[in-house]
C-alpha cells in the first residue's frame, strides 16, 4: 500500500495490566468522499475529518471537473487529506494535463485499463494508484482473487458496482464476493450510504469506503449534501467503535 493508503494497525498488543478483553479497538476505516465539485463540499469534508476526497475527470460524467475548477476546490484542502484523481480511459495527455496543474496523490483507474496501462499510465505521473474492479451479478470470487493478482502493482483495490457509465450509480453488490484476503487492501465502493456502510463495514472489514452518490441530494447527481457526508462519516465512525 501506498502512503496514503497504507494499512491501519487493527489493534496492539493489551496492556499486560490489563485484561486483553478492556483493550480499545484502534481499527479506524478510512473515508473517501468522491465526486465534490464546489468548494463548500470540500471545505465540509475537510471539516468532517474525511481522508481523501475523490475529483471525476472523466467528462461524460456529472461529476466531471475541469482543470480549471479542480485548482479552486484543491485551494480548499488542508494538509493531510489525499486527493484522488478518477479516470477512465483516459489518454495520456488528459492525465497529463490534469497532474501537471492539479497536486493530486492518487491516481484511481476505473475503466478497462489493463495492468500495463495502469502501471505506465502512474510511473509516468510519479503517482501511487487505485484500481476499480467493477463487480457483476455474474462475478465470481475466483474473478476477483484474478483481477487482484493481475493487478497486484495497485496500491489498492477499490471494489465498485457494474454498472452503466462506470460507477456512482448507487447500486449495491453482493459484498460476500469480496475474499477475505483482499480486505486489508480493500477500498469498498458501490452504493454506501449513512444507512447500509455500518453493516458493510462489519461484513467486509474494507480498509477504506468510498461514497458518492450516497452523500448527494435525491435526484440530483454531483449535487452534494452536507448532512448526508455528516451522516456517512457518523455511521462509518459509529461501526468502528462497535
Amino acid at each position: 500500500m501506498s502512503q496514503h493508503f497504507t494499512s491501519p494497525a487493527d489493534g496492539h498488543s493489551a496492556n499486560p495490566a490489563h485484561p486483553a478483553s478492556a483493550a480499545p479497538s484502534l481499527r479506524r476505516t478510512r473515508i473517501k468522499l468522491c465526486g465534490l465539485s464546489k468548494p463548500a463540499d470540500v471545505a465540509c469534508a475537510a471539516e468532517l475529518g474525511a481522508d481523501a476526497i475523490g475529483l471525476v475527470f472523466y467528462p461524460p460524467s456529472p461529476r466531471a471537473l475541469s482543470v480549471a475548477q479542480a485548482l479552486e476546490l484543491v485551494r480548499e484542502v488542508p494538509p493531510f487529506i489525499a486527493l484522488v484523481g478518477l479516470f477512465v480511459n483516459a489518454a495520456p495527455a488528459w492525465i497529463r494535463e490534469v497532474t501537471a496543474a492539479i497536486p493530486l496523490n492518487v491516481l484511481q483507474f476505473h475503466g478497462d485499463e489493463t495492468p500495463e496501462q495502469c502501471a505506465s499510465l502512474a510511473h509516468q505521473a510519479g503517482l501511487p494508484w487505485l484500481r476499480a474492479l467493477r463487480v457483476a451479478a455474474d462475478t465470481r470470487q475466483a474473478d476477483l482473487l484474478e483481477s487482484a493478482l493481475n493487478y497486484s502493482a495497485a496500491s489498492g483495490l477499490l471494489f465498485d458496482t457494474h454498472v452503466e457509465g462506470y460507477g456512482g450509480g448507487g447500486k449495491v453488490f453482493d459484498w460476500s464476493l469480496i475474499p477475505a484476503e483482499l480486505a486489508p487492501r480493500a477500498v469498498l465502493s458501490g452504493g454506501l450510504n449513512a444507512q447500509n456502510v455500518s453493516e458493510a463495514i462489519h461484513r467486509v472489514r474494507p480498509y477504506a469506503v468510498d461514497v458518492s452518490s450516497g452523500i448527494e441530494l435525491a435526484g440530483a447527481k454531483g449535487v452534494k449534501d452536507h448532512a448526508r457526508m455528516a451522516a456517512f462519516v457518523r455511521a462509518v465512525r459509529a461501526a468502528d467503535a462497535d
